[in-house]
C-alpha cells in the first residue's frame, strides 16, 4: 500500500498517478531492494540529474511492503568526507554494506620502453583491441606517457571497490531463507545476470531499476525470462536533488538537500 511519506511525495504522486500505480504493482508483495551504488552514482552523467538518497529512502518508506533497502558502497580510509557520507546513509536507515576502496597504482614510466612496445598500454586497453591498433597508434600513446614523465608523473592511481559478489550472495541467501517474495536490484552490471536468472527460474518476482544506456546486454536478455526493467528517469521528480526538481519547495533548497 502506498502512503506518501512526505507532503512533497504526496503532491508529486497526485500529478503522476500512473507512476505510483506502476510502483504499487511492483511493490505489491514483500520486497527487498539492493542498491549497487558504485554502479548507480555515475548514472547522473547520463541522466543529467542526481539521485538524492534521502528522498529515495522517503519514497521507499511510502510503501509498506518494502522490508529492507540494502546499500552497497565503499569508502576511502582516512577521508573524513567519505566516511561521513557512509554514516549519513546509515542514519537514513539503509542497511549499509561497506569496505575500504582499494587504491591501485599503475606504472607509466616509459623510460625503458621501446616506442612500439605495448608493455604500458596493455594495462589499460584490452588485448583484443590492441591487436587492431597500428604501430603508429602505439607509438603515439607511448609518447604521451613520455610527455607525462617529463612533468614528473610516473604512476597513475585507480580506485576499485565492487560489491558484485556480496550483492549476489545476499540476494540468494534472502531467497534461500525465504525472507522476501520480490527482489529489486539497482544496477546495470552484467555480473548480476547469474543470480537474477536463478531467482527468475525459482519463480520469484525480479525487477531491475536502471537507466537506458547503462544496462548490460546480459541483463537485457533476461527480459525473456521475466525480468522487468524500470527506467529510473520516470522517477526523477520523486528522487532527484530538490534544486533539480520542477516541484519547488517553500523551504531553502540548500538546507532541504542536507
Amino acid at each position: 500500500m502506498f502512503t506518501p511519506k512526505t507532503e512533497k511525495i504526496k503532491k508529486i504522486a497526485e500529478d503522476k498517478p500512473e507512476i505510483v500505480k506502476h510502483l504499487e504493482e511492483i511493490f505489491n508483495v514483500s520486497t527487498r531492494i539492493y542498491i549497487d551504488y558504485a554502479n548507480v552514482r555515475p548514472w547522473s552523467t547520463k541522466l543529467g540529474w542526481h539521485i538524492d538518497l534521502k528522498r529515495l529512502r522517503q519514497l521507499f518508506d511510502s510503501f509498506d511492503t518494502i522490508e529492507a533497502v540494502n546499500f552497497y558502497s565503499g569508502y576511502l580510509e582516512g577521508d573524513g568526507r567519505s566516511e561521513k557520507e557512509i554514516k549519513e546513509v546509515e542514519n537514513q536507515k539503509y542497511v549499509v554494506r561497506t569496505k575500504p576502496v582499494k587504491i591501485l597504482r599503475f606504472s607509466i614510466d616509459a623510460s625503458s620502453v621501446s616506442a612500439d612496445s605495448t608493455a604500458l598500454v596493455k594495462q589499460f586497453i584490452r588485448r583484443a583491441l590492441l591487436r587492431k591498433y597500428e604501430v603508429g597508434t602505439i607509438e603515439y600513446l607511448n609518447q604521451r606517457f613520455a610527455d607525462m614523465n617529463k612533468k614528473g608523473e610516473y604512476f597513475i592511481e585507480d580506485r576499485k571497490c565492487n560489491f558484485d559478489v556480496e550483492i549476489g550472495v545476499d540476494m540468494l541467501l534472502d531467497y534461500e531463507r525465504n525472507k522476501t517474495e520480490a527482489f529489486a536490484l539497482w544496477s546495470g552490471d552484467s555480473d548480476f545476470a547469474d543470480p537474477l536468472e536463478k531467482l527468475l527460474k525459482a519463480g520469484k518476482k525480479v525487477f531491475l531499476f536502471a537507466t537506458a544506456g547503462r544496462i548490460s546486454s546480459e541483463l537485457n536478455d533476461l527480459k525473456k525470462s521475466g525480468l522487468e526493467i524500470i527506467d529510473i528517469f520516470d522517477l526523477k521528480e520523486f528522487i532527484c536533488w530538490p534544486r533539480e526538481s520542477a516541484y519547488k519547495s517553500t523551504k531553502d533548497p540548500v538546507s532541504e538537500a542536507l
